[in-house]
């Protein structure tokens, strides 16, 4: 896992230990020759399920039309913001689709990714980490199996394939830099000067780097950040903090001008899998099944204020704004599905299905974002201006 503060990177050497927690729903053939109705509905989400999904998609399942564009950046601003909900604003644009009806289980819109519609790799491989460096036309995908797809952003194919030869973790951007995440290593390249560089350090601790003019090497080890019993598995930076989570089902807070440990937080009771900033609030969500919202009190402690239970385990979370500026969370599940949440409410405001569980969910220019999942597929999306219809784009 890499984070960006400030001027300097953060990263914990990737575990392959919390790599294993994703792989806890095993695949399996149907053991009937029945249909599944609730597929022919398109509300079936388990994985595996013991009836056969053979025939059509249900209509209510989103197909693109000819008339749409596979086109995903025309000029659109592809800066992002260095904080707030899921570190992006959406932009102001968004195309109008079926209208929403309301909160109500039975009526959320469901979404359903398209193969043909995505971005696939040549290989069934968990897609790790996507990033669209600041200014580029090329998207990247890192995948499980070593490898990175660089995606030309306006025909959506793959225009190049770099073997980095081990198992990606993760795979983030910064201004002109891709840094991907690999055991014990973080590899670092430069897309304008195509400069690379390796950052080692040993496992079990958050690594902290900062730039350097002085050497070579443009990037110098800062220090270590000891404390997690179990591998660190997610980091995100709030105001003055940076918050990790871990295997140990704990998360830790870590003053930025000290980069000391100053609060453990105990509150799920397995892997810590996401965490993201809100506001002055931080959100977690675990294999627990639960979504945390946590606040600093008046004595100074960082405390839960809201538990939001779930059926299944979560373990990506990711945060943008609609096309009225009001705040969604997204919640992908190991039952291969994408939830939808208005917030400070928490009410459901929609659902995406996925073909194996997302584990990458990341912003785009102009309201766009892309889901990576466990089979390969790299979608895009939209939200739209309707409340609760998510719109695929590829």
């Amino acid at each position: 896992m890499v984070q960006l503060v400030h001027s300097a990177i953060v990263f914990c050497p990737f575990s392959m230990g919390a790599e294993a927690v994703h792989r806890r729903l095993g695949g399996g053939a149907a053991h009937s020759n029945i249909v599944c109705r609730f597929w022919m509905r398109g509300k079936c989400n388990r994985n595996p399920c013991r009836f056969m999904h053979r025939e059509s998609l249900p209509p209510n399942v989103y197909r693109r039309t000819s008339k749409e564009s596979n086109v995903l950046l025309e000029g659109q601003s592809m800066r992002r913001s260095s904080y707030g909900l899921g570190n992006s604003m959406a932009g102001s644009e968004a195309k109008t689709v079926q209208k929403s009806s309301n909160h109500d289980d039975k009526h959320l819109p469901r979404k359903r990714p398209n193969p043909s519609n995505s971005l696939a790799s040549a290989t069934e491989v968990a897609v790790c980490g996507v990033a669209l460096p600041s200014g580029s036309d090329k998207l990247y995908s890192g995948s499980s199996d070593g490898t990175v797809h660089v995606w030309d952003c306006h025909t959506g194919q793959s225009t190049r394939v770099i073997n980095l030869g081990d198992e990606i973790g993760s795979l983030i951007s910064e201004g002109p830099w891709i840094f991907v995440g690999l055991p014990n290593v973080v590899k670092a390249w430069n897309i304008e000067t195509a400069a690379d560089y390796n950052l080692n350090g040993p496992d079990g601790s958050i690594l902290a780097w900062k730039g350097s003019t002085e050497n070579p090497n443009p990037f110098e080890h800062a220090t270590s950040l000891k404390g997690h019993t179990g591998a660190v598995i997610c980091l995100t930076i709030g105001r003055d903090w940076l918050y990790s989570g871990s295997m140990d089902s704990t998360i830790r807070a870590w003053e930025l001008d000290t980069l000391q440990c100053i609060h453990t937080l105990n509150g799920h009771v397995d892997a810590v899998m996401s965490l993201i900033c809100w506001d002055e609030y931080l959100l977690s969500c675990s294999l627990d099944r639960t979504i945390k919202v946590w606040a600093s009190t008046k004595e100074g402690n960082i405390e839960v204020i809201y538990t939001h239970e779930k059926e299944h385990g979560a373990i990506a979370l990711f945060g943008m704004h609609d096309v009225e500026d009001k705040p969604v969370l997204f919640c992908s599940c190991n039952d291969n599905s994408i939830y939808l949440y208005d917030l400070p409410s928490f009410n459901e405001r929609g659902r995406i299905f996925s073909k194996g569980e997302v584990k990458t969910i990341e912003t785009g220019p102009g309201g766009l974002f892309f889901t990576g999942d466990g089979t390969g597929l790299l979608n895009v999306w939209k939200l739209a201006e309707s409340h609760g219809r998510v719109l695929q784009v590829a």
